[in-house]
């Protein structure tokens, strides 16, 4: 999938049907001159539903029809016929959709399960017709409810990336190489800041023919918590994921500052983010020899005291076994 047709943001406007109304009839037969009510029920406005659906990917069929309503329910009829219900529309999302009010942005629902369905917005209930108006006294009503008319809503849909394993870390840092060395996946690769634009999965194959997914994240850049670079963009697919793989290039003229950088990111934007499990991978390690990463132990053993680190190199393949075993005990402990 290009990276113009990954569509992860989209606002819509929905309208639910109105309900059909009830009907003010009497019946009429021959020999029967006072036959009594016998208007039917209106139908039901038509509902706005949302249904999961494993294998979209994307919100781009939201990116040209932001509008949708459902249809109004048929008025009753005499002999106590009801109306139709009014049509229901169904939304098709991928998994990992969060649905929000586009007014007060609180979240309505989540849809994280194949074939979920829920209620977005219900149409209107039918008015009941003169048939249940009747009483001892009133033999011959003649009026009866009409329907409720349907509502309107704003929504904000928003796609988290649904992914085992999520790779954070600047611009540049090697992680669509790595995601293209360890997947079939075939990110844009090149040699410039933000390459990667929209997130990028793939499935790594394990032993004994076991998988994870692993999501190749847009770069953070300092600020991204606030909405600087691509901020808010990339940090929303990262609360999907259990286990953060941090890549920093072995080049980097401060390891652990780097590390801090993107660590107090995630914290300002969700403290919640530190509570999954973390990996530090030092990319790019076929630039360096047996003795100088011998001296960047010792550093790193000093700063990295409580999260593991290790050093691979996605273009020498060096260490990418020993990363998949990593992760997937991680995943699996």
């Amino acid at each position: 999938m290009t990276e113009g047709n990954f569509v992860d943001y989209v606002k819509v406007h929905l309208e639910s049907g109105n309900g059909g109304k009830g009907s003010v009839h009497l019946h009429r037969e021959k020999f029967i001159t006072k036959g009594g009510p016998d208007g039917g029920d209106g139908g039901r406005g038509g509902h706005i539903i949302v249904r999961g659906n494993k294998n979209l990917w994307t919100l781009l069929g939201f990116k040209f029809t932001r509008t949708f309503r459902a249809g109004h329910g048929e008025h009753g009829s005499k002999n106590r016929s009801s109306g139709a219900d009014g049509q229901d529309v169904y939304l098709e999302v991928p998994l990992g959709t969060v649905i929000k009010d586009a007014e007060t942005l609180e979240v309505l629902m989540e849809i994280t399960e194949d074939q979920e369905e829920k209620i977005l917005l219900e149409g209107g209930m039918g008015g009941r017709g003169n048939w249940h108006f009747r009483t001892a006294t009133n033999q011959t009503p003649r009026y009866a409810q009409p329907g409720i008319s349907g509502q309107e809503l704003d929504l904000v849909m928003e796609l988290k990336v649904l992914a085992d394993v999520g790779l954070v870390g600047f611009p540049n840092a090697g992680k669509s190489t790595l995601l293209s060395v360890l997947t079939s996946a075939q990110p844009k690769i090149a040699d410039y800041e933000f390459t990667t634009l929209k997130p990028n999965l793939g499935i790594v194959e394990y032993r004994d023919f076991k998988s994870f997914v692993i999501a190749d994240i847009p770069g953070i850049i300092e600020g991204a918590a606030e909405g600087k670079g691509l901020g808010h963009y990339f940090l929303r697919h990262i609360e999907r994921n259990s286990t953060l793989l941090f890549l920093i290039p072995a080049d980097s003229k401060d390891i652990s500052k780097e590390y801090e950088i993107l660590l107090d990111e995630l914290r300002r934007y969700n403290p919640e983010l530190l509570d999954k499990d973390r990996l530090i991978a030092i990319s790019k390690t076929d630039m360096l020899d047996e003795e100088l990463i011998a001296e960047m132990r010792i550093e790193l053993d000093k700063d990295f005291k409580d999260v593991p680190y290790m050093f691979i190199s996605s273009v020498a393949q060096i260490g990418l076994v020993e990363l998949k075993d990593r992760l997937w005990a991680m995943l699996n402990k």
